[in-house]
């Protein structure tokens, strides 16, 4: 206000209810002190030199670098086309003069909570904002685990690919050189099987024999390597180390055995002469995720994924055969016997091969 008097009432008043007061004499310094200051209220008078109260609202409504700041214009009773001019330009509230103490202290007590609710509802928004971006966020790192655990979950078992994304750990999937123990099973005469029955037939059985092969899989934590067909390659000790993965091996065959031996027998019902055989081999390979982008594979090269094939391929049906270094590795833990040395493509000399009896030594 440029009337001194007028200061000095509303000042004294205002500070008398333990409001701190600032004080401008024209447009100009007012506008000045609310950009420096950004007061909680202001009370605006219209009739100022340099600018008047109507521009110096308008300035302040369409700076969106302040805050919310109620303006309270004063004004004589006689102008009221300034009042509406006033409040056009977005002051909230006005008072005529002379000013009376109860309607001051009534419309700054009224702006005053306003501006604190609106204050707080900022706040709040701006919380839920943060929120609401911490959450999208958190959903984005979710999909991309969830992504990430339904791949790995296509040849670990549910709780090595959930292992594998809690740990946040890639190195499982790079290149590296690990020993392994590799179960390889097939069904016997499937070839054959297969040039004499229909699709669907051929469909039905796989369905059943790939459902009783991979819940053995997973139950015994094995990783999936190779699935085609009625030929099936896991292996144990990567990508996490276990302490007895031959074992582990042969009870997981052993299970394979007598499950899908009982679907053998549904089969036959059927007219299906089927059978199923077990190689396993222990040594080294190297193992690393193989593909492109969306479709990735786990792999094992070398020559204990070969010999787990050709210990496979010469199984007859209910036979598990094994190599020497997994007897040796076994010792007295199963039931085992000797079928003698064979011969393997690729192999320059006969190989020592045991078949496995039972789980308790014998």
């Amino acid at each position: 206000d440029d009337t001194p008097q007028n200061v000095d009432i509303l000042s004294a008043r205002l500070t008398a209810r333990g409001y701190e007061i600032l004080t401008a004499s024209d447009g100009e310094e007012g506008l000045a002190m609310a950009r420096e200051h950004l007061p909680d209220l202001i009370l605006l008078d219209i009739m100022m030199p340099k600018l008047d109260g109507i521009e110096v609202c308008q300035r302040i409504k369409a700076d969106d670098s302040l805050p919310f700041m109620p303006i309270i214009l004063v004004t004589a009773k006689s102008d009221a086309e300034d009042v509406v001019a006033g409040l056009e330009a977005g002051a909230e509230e006005y008072l005529t003069k002379p000013v009376e103490q109860a309607a001051l202290v009534a419309r700054v007590k009224s702006m005053l909570r306003i501006k604190d609710l609106y204050d707080k509802t900022q706040e709040q928004a701006a919380e839920l904002a943060e929120l609401n971006q911490s959450l999208e966020q958190k959903v984005a790192d979710q999909v991309a685990e969830l992504e990430r655990l339904s791949q790995l979950k296509r040849y670990f078992s549910p709780q090595l690919a959930e292992l594998i994304v809690s740990s946040g750990d890639e190195k499982y999937m790079e290149s590296h050189r690990q020993e392994i123990t590799v179960v390889f099973c097939d069904l016997r005469n499937f070839t054959e099987f297969s040039a004499m029955t229909e699709p669907e037939e051929q469909l039905r059985v796989l369905r059943e024999y790939h459902n009783v092969i991979g819940s053995l899989i997973f139950r015994f934590e094995a990783t999936l390597e190779h699935l085609a067909g009625d030929g099936v390659m896991s292996f144990f000790n990567d990508p996490v180390e276990c302490p007895d993965p031959a074992m582990r091996a042969v009870k997981m065959a052993t299970a394979m055995r007598d499950e899908v031996g009982e679907l053998i027998e549904d089969w036959k019902k059927h007219g299906f002469e089927l059978g199923f055989g077990v190689g396993i081999a222990l040594g080294y390979a190297t193992l690393g995720q193989v593909g492109f982008e969306g479709q990735f594979h786990y792999m094992a090269i070398g020559p204990v994924a070969n010999l787990a094939s050709r210990l496979c391929d010469q199984a007859k049906d209910g036979q598990i055969l094994v190599t020497q270094r997994v007897h040796a590795d076994l010792g007295e833990q199963i039931g085992i016997e000797s079928v003698g040395e064979l011969n393997f493509k690729g192999l320059h000399k006969p190989v020592p091969v045991y078949q496995v009896l039972t789980l308790g030594s014998g």
